[in-house]
């Protein structure tokens, strides 16, 4: 009888995990470190997906989702692997992401002081992952420095995905915004 596969693979019972190109590093790598807040990104935008109510915000966090898996996967990959990769953070990705920011940007108004997160369920995870975001992106900063990544447009990328976050949030809260005077 045919035993059926497991998640559990019992290499991280010993602290260590494998790349998404198959090298064994600690858990505690910078590499892993950095996609895995991108997997948390990708789980906090799994909650304000199961809480929005708008078609379209539905429609965008999916997306975000399956582009973040792309960005996850370049970040657990080695340099001498990426060519084995089927897709990675690329211009057309980005241009992508700057068609949707300007164009969400442009149905919003101008806020007027410091906006203050939880205008709606789904906008306060929403807000939550774009902070996360800032930090995959400070991580994928330091993964460049240290010579482990050097795909400058997926740090771009993750840049303006924290705008494009932002501006999401604000859509979702359909003017239950509260500002907050600087």
């Amino acid at each position: 009888m045919k035993q059926a596969s497991s998640i559990t693979t019992r290499i991280g019972d010993k602290g260590t995990t494998q790349l998404f190109s198959g090298e064994t590093v600690s858990k505690n790598c910078p590499q892993t470190n950095a996609y895995g807040d991108v997997d948390e990104v990708v789980s906090i935008l799994g909650v304000a997906r199961s809480m929005a109510t708008h078609t379209q915000t539905l429609e965008r966090l999916v997306s975000l989702q399956r582009r973040l898996f792309v960005v996850g996967a370049e970040l657990a990959t080695s340099l001498e692997h990426v060519d084995r990769l089927p897709q990675r953070v690329d211009a057309a990705m980005l241009a992508e992401l700057d068609r949707e920011r300007e164009e969400l940007e442009a149905s919003l108004p101008t806020p007027t002081g410091f906006i203050l997160p939880g205008g709606t369920p789904a906008a306060a995870h929403i807000d939550l992952a774009r902070a996360v975001v800032r930090r995959c992106e400070r991580k994928a900063v330091g993964l460049m420095e240290q010579g482990l990544i050097t795909n400058k447009t997926l740090i771009v990328w993750l840049n303006r995905l924290s705008d494009y976050l932002w501006l999401l949030a604000r859509a979702d809260e359909d003017g239950k915004t509260l500002l907050k005077d600087a």
